[in-house]
């Protein structure tokens, strides 16, 4: 099985061959731009310290945000920007902050049909790179917040609703609706959409019965291009509609996925379309990326490892280093890693052991 290392290559020659720029950033941001926004951020705990002239600094937790401070947004065209950087945050189950490499994409400007579903391909090929066992599970909060708003929830309660429906917790759904009096044929529309999960091609026919008002028939007819015209790609098979990928409707108004891959519990890669961020932040574009969580996938391949490398090779005292180096070369040149040692030892596992002697050149 590949290194997280090989991976992160591969996905970055991937973004580049779709004409994706790399953004370079600092360590760290004015703190001022992260607390702005820190119901956006995956932890509000962030590392911060005093310059030299007397601004407060963080060492930045998140990149999308640094990217869209950072970035020149037109709306009539396109910026492609791809990244591997390290964040600085505390980590779910843990009480400690990590430094944590994470790369993705951002497509801000003018962000149309393609421009969605190319991110989507970009996704999906990214999951594929690590596991052809895979999910990439998209929604649409457009639809979750206009089908809310039908449904007459008010805004204190939002927050427990969509955490319900993260969880598909019905029961919860079902009682929060009857505190607020929700009409029972809305309600049915709540539960009915949390429910509404499975391959694109049997879900999409069904988001005709979410189409209550303008606004649900409008998200509606959004999510149905995307899926009718993602049907047609070779992934498809990995995409599935799933209403409980849910984010903060204050940032997220579109399109949101996340993704999966077998032997990590939980999404290793989560995205959507914030184009709500963008416009918080002063800025009149759309915008929609994704983040590929790599420290999620070092417990994969760390597990899997079996050995060291293909080959040790040990040698005696006396043997010449040249005829050392000779042998390593020769290996090497064969499509084998090795590993050179002085002694034989327990703990390094290669698959095959070469013994150099004194005797030999």
């Amino acid at each position: 099985m590949q290194s997280v290392e090989a991976i992160l290559k591969q996905i970055q020659n991937l973004y580049k061959t779709y004409g994706y720029t790399k953004f370079k950033m600092n360590k760290f941001e004015e703190y001022d731009t992260y607390v702005k926004n820190k119901d956006f951020l995956v932890s509000d705990k962030v590392i911060t310290f005093t310059d030299t002239n007397g601004k407060l600094l963080a060492m930045k937790p998140d990149v999308t945000i640094s990217i869209i401070k950072n970035t020149d947004c037109e709306k009539d065209a396109v910026r492609k920007l791809y990244y591997s950087e390290n964040v600085y945050r505390v980590t779910k189950g843990s009480h400690s902050f990590k430094e944590i490499l994470q790369c993705g994409l951002e497509c801000i400007g003018d962000v149309d049909s393609y421009s969605i579903c190319e991110v989507l391909c970009l996704a999906a090929k990214s999951l594929l790179y690590i596991s052809f066992d895979a999910v990439l599970d998209i929604s649409h909060m457009g639809l979750v917040s206009a089908l809310l708003k039908y449904s007459k929830i008010n805004e204190q309660s939002i927050s427990k609703v969509l955490n319900a429906i993260s969880e598909k917790n019905i029961p919860e759904l079902k009682t929060i609706c009857d505190e607020q009096g929700v009409e029972e044929s809305s309600k049915e529309l709540i539960l009915k959409l949390v429910l509404c999960n499975g391959a694109i091609n049997d879900v999409k026919e069904k988001l005709q019965d979410f189409c209550v008002d303008e606004l649900t028939t409008t998200a509606v007819n959004e999510l149905k291009e995307i899926c009718e015209n993602l049907c047609d790609f070779p992934f498809a098979k990995i995409v599935h509609v799933d209403f409980s990928v849910v984010n903060d409707m204050n940032y997220y108004d579109g399109i949101v996925f996340k993704g999966y891959v077998e032997g990590v519990p939980g999404g290793v890669l989560s995205g959507g379309q914030y184009d709500r961020l963008v416009e918080k932040m002063g800025k009149k574009a759309k915008a929609l990326g994704f983040a590929l969580y790599l420290d999620m996938l070092e417990r994969l391949f760390t597990e899997s490892k079996e050995y060291d490398a293909d080959i040790l090779i040990c040698y005696e005292d006396g043997v010449l280093p040249q005829a050392v180096f000779e042998k390593v070369e020769m290996c090497i040149q064969s499509g084998k890693t090795v590993l050179v040692a002085k002694d034989t030892q327990d703990k390094i596992k290669c698959k095959d052991m070469i013994v150099l002697k004194k005797e030999e050149k």
